[in-house]
């Protein structure tokens, strides 16, 4: 790019200050959150299907996780790094990273509830068996005997008492990380100490090993124990390229859209743009579906029924079709879209893109959420009678509730990060790497 094609960054007040732009987007979304989940609520109530309600209210709260997740993912890869080029748009991916902080709610109330009130929910045991049927070990046995049985093996880690210790450790742990990194960062805008900068570096490296170990036991926990029978030593990595797809995405889209209301004008570039969605390609897209086959030929090859039926339950009914969505969606065609230069370079295709890989990013989750495991499945000999069983198996996708507690959540992820971005400055404005930022191009 030519120095005349340049932009000059604009570090004006009204550029890199947060104001009363942003926090008329936060009330509106905050509105447009309390409606929807109300709503839901509603709608749900009036289904009478507490499992149901209680999925689809686990599905999302996942995605809206891995929206942050993703964010605080790029937040540390940045410091330990000592990445230049990503300071322009940093201070956006720690203020969606800083959602950790209540995030939580949505998984620890809900649980504590069900631990506390330990109610007999009809066809699925007590308490926590609503969402999770290892947690009433007795109740999965009579009606499984099979499945009770390789699960009371398991017993020492799937026993809802640990089950919470571990959730709170890891929302203890994303809370008070994140809080701290955007904290010292904000820190740095009024002092412009370079001390802070390498301290954010060392603090980052075991931030990054504590991110590793609690985001592959929370989706051990919360996702792959929905089949309690079911393993993979590969599921946590899994989990970690599709938290990358929806977090980076989700930093590419809130950038655009604070340039396209007047913020950052001149600061983040096409330049960033591309490194961005370079990222988006390399884990969200290449990663992801390098983790997804491995996992798949693996499990598939060796044959054992405890771990294929976990992938037969999503390769029946409407499955199916799901199955070769997320293959066309998630893999296929944005390979295609990302791999060209320009895509990633022009605003209005990387917007796009992103938007595509966000709403991918939330059937993956769907997906590893929703299917059931057939408990007969012993019985049928052939896989054909199996298939032709269950052949009108159907995803629920069509319930109104999924998308009702989506966009109340994402509202909520929405409202949460503009009221923090408009309470200060929206760019890293006096790291000392900044320069290096604004004049940053790709080679």
């Amino acid at each position: 790019m030519s120095a005349l094609l340049t932009p000059i960054a604009d570090l004006s007040d009204r550029s890199i200050i947060g104001d009363a732009r942003l926090t008329r987007i936060s009330r509106l979304a905050f509105v447009i959150a309390i409606v929807a989940l109300f709503v839901a609520c509603i709608a749900a109530w009036k289904q009478q299907d507490a499992h149901g309600f209680a999925m689809i209210w686990l599905q999302n709260s996942i995605f809206i996780l891995t929206l942050a997740l993703g964010a605080f993912f790029f937040t540390l890869v940045q410091h330990i790094t000592a990445a230049g080029w990503a300071v322009a748009l940093r201070r956006v991916a720690e203020a969606q990273a800083a959602n950790l902080q209540w995030i939580g709610l949505l998984f620890l109330v809900p649980m504590f509830w069900l631990v506390a009130t330990n109610r007999e929910w009809d066809g699925y045991g007590h308490g926590l068996a609503l969402v999770w049927p290892w947690a009433d070990l007795a109740h999965l046995t009579a009606h499984a005997p099979a499945e009770g049985a390789l699960v009371s093996a398991k017993s020492a880690f799937l026993n809802p008492v640990f089950f919470m210790i571990r959730a709170c450790i890891y929302f203890a742990f994303w809370a008070l990380a994140s809080r701290w990194f955007l904290t010292t960062s904000r820190a740095q805008d009024q002092s412009g100490d370079p001390e802070l900068s390498k301290r954010m570096r060392y603090a980052a490296a075991p931030a990054l090993i504590l991110f590793a170990l609690t985001s592959t036991f929370a989706a051990f926990d919360w996702i792959m124990s929905l089949s309690p029978a079911w393993f993979s030593t590969m599921f946590g990595i899994y989990f970690f390229a599709g938290l990358c797809a929806s977090g980076f995405s989700a930093i590419a889209i809130a950038c655009l859209r604070l340039q396209s209301i007047g913020y950052l004008r001149g600061v983040i570039t096409s330049e960033h743009y591309q490194d961005l969605g370079k990222m988006i390609w390399a884990f969200g897209i290449v990663f992801w579906a390098y983790i997804a086959f491995s996992q798949y030929m693996l499990i598939w090859y060796g044959n054992l029924p405890e771990e294929t039926v976990w992938f037969i339950a999503r390769q029946i009914g409407d499955w199916s079709v799901v199955s070769v969505a997320l293959i066309l969606g998630h893999f296929i065609l944005p390979f295609l879209f990302f791999v060209s230069r320009w895509t990633k370079r022009w605003r209005t295709t990387l917007f796009l893109g992103a938007l595509w890989m966000l709403a991918f990013a939330w059937i993956d989750i769907y997906w590893l959420v929703m299917p059931v495991v057939p408990h007969d499945i012993a019985t049928f000999t052939t896989y054909d009678q199996l298939s032709l069983a269950y052949h009108s198996t159907a995803t629920g996708l069509s319930n109104p509730v999924n998308y009702l507690v989506l966009a109340g959540f994402l509202a909520l992820f929405i409202a949460s990060t503009t009221a923090r971005l408009s309470r200060g400055s929206v760019l890293c404005r006096r790291d000392p790497r900044l320069q290096e930022s604004l004049g940053f191009e790709n080679i």
